[in-house]
């Protein structure tokens, strides 16, 4: 089991810009939590960066910055393909979606890039990637169907890349697919129900005639191309449940590529609901989507597109707890009298540790920069206490 932290809290959509973040950040962390062996390392490249780095020199002197400095690449974010720091970001992170022939080039420049910088001795390496496209851009059920054909035929392009590429390498490559609320895969069961009903049954059919495979070799080069990336404030915010999701996961012969490690925002609105919501509106910014579902008296959930229109929708009669998409720090269980789902973090952790079910754990807190000004510090301090607390609890 590799542990490593995700680089897309440090800016730069050039790659020069982002190596001169990575060169001022990196080695203190490295000494801080890992000063004895090497620090794993999970790369965020925006479409921009991946050109600039397919230049053989400028890959090459990274090549040689990693072994320098002590670290190594074990996995990649390509979710967000364009600006991701001091910009608008909100739903442009699923742009370009999978409808897309731009998504798809970006992702197949990612994996020849992983395959250029992961350790001689590790044979398998994933790519975290949007769930299809946004939700709220396809206005009908019609519309939503529509689109999910359209993204799942592009990405079984990239499944046939995979499958070469593991000819050419040795290595095995997979795609792990981040369900997200308002995502086109909103959720864990979104994303199984749809690997079994419509892109199993499309593999099966791409592939023999592509490459001859039968029913059974097909289902298993998805197997091992296709996986899940389970993020853990995602999962949270969806009020979904670790161990009914992993065992869904297993009825479905579907692998976890990678866990992204985060904490999401939880309100509990049964006291204190004023002063909560006053303190609240302080991580209302305007970079992020902040994705809110509320559970509601009758145990139904109400969902909000973002913090804004859930706290103009706010109901003091029905709103009983909130969870926000805010990546909050992994080692804070509150935030005055607001609570985390650290705790979701806590019981994933332990179910790993006594039945592992991923190769890549990966920390995910990008939001350093747009948090309350009283909960942020130097970046590298920040990341070195986020792996300990990890280490700790895993």
């Amino acid at each position: 089991m590799i542990l490593g932290y995700c680089t897309n809290i440090h800016p730069g959509e050039a790659w020069d810009d982002h190596f001169r973040h990575l060169r001022e950040q990196v080695p203190a962390v490295k000494t801080t939590v890992s000063p004895d062996k090497p620090l794993a390392l999970g790369l965020r490249l925006a479409n921009q960066a991946s050109i600039d780095l397919m230049q053989p020199k400028k890959l090459a002197d990274f090549k040689v910055w990693l072994a320098e400095t002590g670290c190594y690449i074990f996995t990649m974010n390509g979710f967000p393909y364009g600006g991701f720091h001091h910009e608008r970001v909100k739903d442009d992170v699923h742009s370009p979606d999978w409808t897309t022939a731009d998504r798809v080039d970006y992702t197949i420049r990612l994996f020849r890039l992983l395959t250029e910088l992961l350790p001689a001795d590790e044979t398998e390496g994933g790519i975290s990637t949007s769930p299809l496209s946004y939700r709220l851009w396809w206005p009908t059920p019609e519309a939503r169907q529509q689109a999910m054909q359209t993204a799942t035929d592009a990405m079984l392009t990239v499944v046939d890349e995979l499958i070469r590429l593991r000819q050419t390498t040795g290595k095995i490559m997979h795609l792990d697919v981040e369900p997200e609320p308002d995502g086109l895969l909103d959720n864990c069961a979104d994303f199984v129900a749809w690997y079994t009903t419509v892109l199993r049954p499309a593999a099966r059919t791409y592939l023999a005639e592509t490459h001859g495979l039968d029913e059974a070799s097909a289902d298993l080069a998805l197997y091992d191309h296709v996986q899940l990336c389970y993020d853990v404030c995602h999962v949270a915010v969806a009020y979904e449940e670790t161990d009914t999701v992993l065992a869904s996961l297993a009825t479905a012969n579907i692998r976890v590529g990678k866990v992204q490690i985060s904490s999401a925002l939880q309100i509990d609105f049964t006291d204190d609901a004023a002063e909560k919501l006053a303190a609240i509106r302080a991580f209302n910014e305007p970079t992020y989507l902040h994705q809110v579902v509320a559970r509601l008296s009758d145990g139904t959930l109400a969902y909000f597109a973002d913090l804004p229109d859930a706290l103009a929708a706010y109901d003091a009669a029905t709103h009983r707890e909130w969870r926000i998409h805010f990546h909050v720090p992994l080692f804070m269980e509150r935030y005055g009298l607001l609570g985390s789902t650290q705790t979701s973090v806590i019981e994933v952790l332990h179910r790993q540790r006594i039945a592992p079910f991923t190769n890549h754990l990966e920390i995910e807190t990008y939001t350093w920069g747009v948090l309350p000004s009283d909960l942020q510090a130097p970046i590298s301090e920040s990341i070195s206490r986020e792996i300990a607390w990890v280490a700790k609890h895993g």
